[in-house]
């Protein structure tokens, strides 16, 4: 297991062999998603959006920017 030390300044330098396995740099961003209370996963967050493109494929039916806003306001009104 690598471990690193916080700083008095809330910061941490990443070990190299971590930075390596996950491809990051210096400037480059990362993430930490909570998958637990208390549990985080650190993420490279180095891909550009577009990068998304087509990974589910293309959808089943064509919705319009106002059956969107009507689904969202539902969604809405129903968390209430």
């Amino acid at each position: 297991m690598t471990t690193a030390t916080l700083t008095s300044k809330g910061q941490i330098t990443i070990p190299a062999e971590v930075r390596e396995a996950l491809g990051v740099e210096s400037g480059d961003r990362v993430e930490f998603v909570e998958v637990a209370p208390g549990r985080y996963e650190f993420i490279a967050a180095t891909q550009s959006v577009t990068a998304l493109k087509g990974m589910f494929g293309k959808p089943r039916k064509a919705v319009s920017i106002s059956d969107m806003h009507a689904a969202i306001a539902r969604r809405g009104a129903s968390a209430k």
